[in-house]
């Protein structure tokens, strides 16, 4: 499936909920090029407990909490790479999607990595919505 193309200059945003949040194992402000704070939000899914790493699923009924970042074109591969989405064999484990997100008053297309339904059969929900809190790298 092609990924939509922006005019020249639109920046481009990625809604993070997992292990890239900031103090997540894969801290998205630790990779390069550096990702540009936008702020926190939430996207009504399911967040399910996959071991060292979250799984969400769109469209839940409970508000999964993350962060929102501006990023440049290296830094979405930087994150393909990291959710298997490259390489010689890429994982069907996650979906890159397109979906809008509301932060701080303003709508904004955000790629988000959605997790396939497959993975999440028999798995934990986290009915709280929020990864950090589930791991306990986050305050209640």
């Amino acid at each position: 499936m092609p990924e939509p193309s922006l005019p020249a200059g639109t920046p481009r945003h990625v809604f993070v909920y997992g292990t890239l949040r900031r103090g997540g194992s894969n801290d998205i402000t630790r990779l390069l090029p550096a990702p540009h704070w936008v702020g926190f939000a939430q996207v009504p899914g399911v967040l399910f407990h996959l071991g060292a790493y979250p799984g969400m699923t769109l469209g839940g009924d409970q508000p999964v909490h993350g962060e929102v970042y501006a990023i440049e074109p290296a830094l979405e591969k930087v994150l393909d790479a990291i959710e298997g989405l490259t390489g010689d064999h890429p994982t069907d484990e996650y979906l890159k999607r397109e979906i809008v997100v509301t932060v701080e008053g303003q709508r904004l297309s955000c790629l988000v990595y959605e997790i396939h339904p497959r993975y999440t059969e028999g798995a934990r929900r986290i009915e709280h919505g929020d990864w950090l809190r589930a791991v306990g790298t986050a305050p209640p």
